[in-house]
């Protein structure tokens, strides 16, 4: 049975057990860090031969060569056609959400500018694509087209030309949907390799294997460990850790939706943790008697039931007010604003990956098909980061165009300045501009 941990604000005891239930440790195991290491380092060295040994050892997979890895255009579009109407319609629907949504967000903040001072001289920013980079898909508990479509459509929005996608196929098993949302999503390449040394043929370029500027995309500890590690060599989005929700309740929306809300997170692995923030005390009791209730008819009750015993925590608190500034140190990954009255809250609400307003929107509409991305910022981290975007596959050069004029004043006040730090080439660079008298 399910029995997540109850809590109230009003407990002398609060604190404690407040933050003894959030606490989760990023921190990877030193002998997966050291396995890492290894992969990226056997990897960088034999290229292809290595990513083939560590496919054969991890996932079952035994090929000749990495071309029998490689899933062609054809074969992308053989899936797609073969799925049913139903499955093709949705796809469609939800990338060209996604699409326009990144679109908006494109035409909103990533777009060159410049002016120019009274004195003639140019200032401004060139937005430019990434030339290439890569997508991990996760394929091992689950098979994801959803993160297909999020990390393939912006940077394909943003302009880049080249999309790498890797996902692991255990056994050679090939998940249709996730080769149809590649081709939907225009996937330039994609390899069937996973895990560590999928990160490192990215980041490293193999025979096959084409290096890229920046690696997006979820994993296990394995790929957090050797995106953390590469990053330097290439880009990365973030680090991601469990998946968190957090719901904010007035006790207007049925209980069973919430409960079932909290479940979505719950199902996707042990450490992922659900919480409920609510000052009225008899509406958590009928959302525990819903979780109850539901949790036997879920085909994934076993992974649900762990997550909410061992993370999943129930929260009284005094008021709304209280909840949503209990929710700002969380700084959850979603979080629902499940209320009669959503907008009255979420001018009180600073720090999460995506909110929610309002009883019908769930956070399962946000991982499919409404439109903003899923690859959101985990364990705390919203508090300084941001869900990934156009912007994460785009990078700015400022434009600086002094005119003779302006090179009159500029050039005495860097020259001051220069002196002053003792770089006497830079300031006498900007003196022989200067005119003589």
């Amino acid at each position: 049975m399910a029995k997540p941990l109850r809590l109230s604000t009003t407990s002398p005891s609060f604190e404690a057990d407040f933050k003894a239930r959030l606490h989760w440790s990023a921190d990877t195991d030193a002998a997966i860090e050291q396995r890492v290491a290894d992969i990226l380092a056997d990897v960088q060295k034999r290229g292809d031969a290595a990513v083939l040994d560590y496919t054969e050892r991890f996932d079952g997979l035994k090929v000749d060569s990495m071309a029998a890895l490689e899933l062609t255009q054809t074969e992308l579009k053989a899936a797609f056609d073969g799925l049913p109407a139903e499955q093709r319609d949705a796809l469609q629907a939800a990338a060209a959400r996604v699409r326009s949504y990144h679109e908006a967000q494109k035409k909103a903040s990533g777009e060159s500018w410049t002016y120019r001072d009274a004195d003639g001289t140019l200032l401004g920013q060139k937005v430019t694509p990434l030339d290439r980079v890569g997508i991990y898909v996760p394929g091992g508990k689950a098979a994801y087209p959803s993160s297909v479509l999020m990390n393939a459509i912006p940077a394909h929005v943003a302009g880049v030309q080249e999309i790498i996608m890797v996902v692991p196929t255990p056994k050679g098993e090939k998940n249709p949907l996730v080769l149809a949302a590649a081709y939907v999503a225009g996937v330039s390449r994609a390899f069937t390799i996973g895990g560590a040394q999928a990160v490192a043929a990215l980041a490293y370029g193999t025979a096959t294997v084409p290096a890229v500027d920046k690696i997006t995309g979820p994993g296990n500890a394995y790929v957090a460990a050797a995106k953390r590690r590469v990053f330097g060599t290439v880009g990365i989005d973030m680090i991601a850790g469990p998946s968190e929700i957090l719901v904010l309740a007035d006790g207007s929306t049925p209980p069973d939706w919430v409960a079932m809300d909290l479940f979505s997170q719950a199902e996707h692995d042990e450490l992922a943790q659900s919480v409920l923030l609510c000052p009225d005390a008899a509406y958590i009791d009928r959302v525990q008697a819903e979780m109850v209730r539901l949790l036997p008819q879920m085909p994934r009750k076993d992974i649900i039931e762990k997550s909410l015993n061992g993370r999943g925590v129930l929260i009284h608190t005094r008021s709304m007010e209280e909840a949503c500034a209990i929710s700002n140190r969380i700084a959850p990954e979603h979080l629902e604003v499940s209320s009669h009255e959503p907008h009255k809250w979420e001018p009180l609400l600073k720090h999460a990956g995506a909110i929610f307003l309002g009883a019908y929107t769930s956070e399962s509409l946000g991982d499919y098909c409404a439109g903003p991305n899923h690859v959101l910022p985990t364990s705390g981290t919203a508090r300084f980061s941001s869900p990934l975007g156009v912007y994460d596959f785009q990078k700015r050069s400022s434009l600086i165009e002094v005119s003779e004029q302006g090179a009159q004043t500029l050039g005495k006040i860097a020259a001051v300045l220069a002196y002053g730090e003792g770089l006497q080439a830079h300031a006498m660079a900007a003196e022989f501009r200067l005119k003589k008298d």
